[in-house]
Formats: C-alpha cells, sequence, structure tokens
C-alpha cells in the first residue's frame, strides 16, 4: 500500500466526538513513550502528523486521521503513564475502554510494545483483556534498531513463551523501527490486506 494522503482529521475528548463515517479505522495504543507518534510519522510518512515528545503521556485524546481518503488511523492515548493523576488516569481509562468496546469501525487495534524490554505486567494484561473481549489486534515490537539482530530474536522468544502461558496461538505481530522505516510495508500491506476483506464482505 502506499500512503499518498494523511490529514488530520480531529481530536476528541470521548467517544461521542469521533468523527462519523463507516470507513474502516486502524488504532494504535501502547504504554507511554513507546513510540507510537514515531511510528504513525513512519507509516504514514509525515514527520509531523503525530506530534513527539520525549515527555510521556502526550497523547491525551483520540486523534483521527484520515489515509488516502480511505480509512482511519486512530492515535489512542497511552496507558500506564505513571506521572499522571489518578483523576487523569480514570480518564484515560474510561476513553480508551470507551473507544475498544464502543467503536463499530474499528477494525484492528495495534498494540505497540517495546522491543528493548523484559515481557511488561501491564501489556500482558491489556492484551489479555483484548483477548477475552474478542477485540482484533495486532502487536507491533517498537525500536528494533536499538538491538542487534540475536538480542532481538531472544526478546522476541521470551515474550513468545510468556504469552503463550495463556493464550493457544500468538496474535500477529510486527517488528518494526520508525528510525529506518523496518516493518512499515508489512504493517501497511496488512491493513490493506484487511480492508480488501471487508470490502468483500460488504460486497
Amino acid at each position: 500500500m502506499e500512503v499518498k494522503k494523511a490529514e488530520f482529521i480531529g481530536s476528541s475528548a470521548k467517544l461521542s466526538q469521533c468523527p462519523e463515517g463507516k470507513v474502516p479505522e486502524y488504532a494504535f495504543i501502547g504504554r507511554s513513550n513507546v513510540g507510537k507518534s514515531s511510528l504513525i510519522n513512519m507509516l504514514t510518512n509525515h514527520k509531523g502528523l503525530a506530534k513527539t515528545s520525549s515527555k510521556p503521556g502526550k497523547t491525551r485524546l483520540i486523534n483521527h486521521f484520515k489515509i488516502n481518503g480511505e480509512w482511519f488511523l486512530v492515535d489512542l492515548p497511552g496507558y500506564g503513564y505513571a506521572k499522571a493523576s489518578k483523576t487523569e488516569k480514570r480518564g484515560f481509562q474510561k476513553i480508551i475502554v470507551d473507544y475498544i468496546e464502543k467503536r463499530e469501525s474499528l477494525a484492528n487495534l495495534f498494540v505497540l510494545l517495546d522491543s528493548r524490554l523484559e515481557p511488561q505486567k501491564i501489556d500482558l494484561e491489556f492484551m489479555e483483556w483484548l483477548g477475552v473481549n474478542g477485540i482484533p489486534f495486532s502487536m507491533i515490537f517498537t525500536k528494533i534498531d536499538k538491538l542487534s539482530g540475536n538480542k532481538l530474536n531472544e526478546n522476541l522468544k521470551r515474550y513468545q513463551k510468556k504469552m503463550l502461558e495463556k493464550w493457544e496461538e500468538l496474535p500477529v505481530y510486527f517488528a518494526s523501527s520508525s528510525i529506518n522505516g523496518t516493518g512499515r510495508q508489512e504493517i501497511l500491506g496488512y491493513i490493506n490486506q484487511i480492508n480488501q476483506q471487508l470490502d468483500i464482505i460488504r460486497a
């Protein structure tokens, strides 16, 4: 898939404010500072589309971007931001849960995971919740440029082993780097594949 056009549509503080429309939506979520904004900018080949920051927790709203006039890329607030107040955390939790559970046009949720880290409890619990609720999701391991090939393979195998303690089979996963573009074509190809399947269903 070639991204010819990417435009910011709007930010929403709650589900009812999200744009109308029945085009498929592909949402991106992860713990704060996992590299979500950088990944979105890499996928769309648009450096300033999603605002990046050295400070975690910058995304506080649901941000919709229209891609090629055909589907929405959705930037969701991160979870697990330790410095957020309890009130803010409750707000983040509600906005995330409402969107994931109730947004009918959500075609797939991409859960971003830092490839450099051991499997994190909050990530594992979040994905388990998605599985229990039947939410279609995939995993994207970010920042693989920070690791050697051997170390990356070790970390991925460790993650697979941990997840298979509770999962019969692993969700689809990708390895990515916003620095060198690794994983871009694979992720966009996967989105295109789902879009084609949805077209067949709607036909």
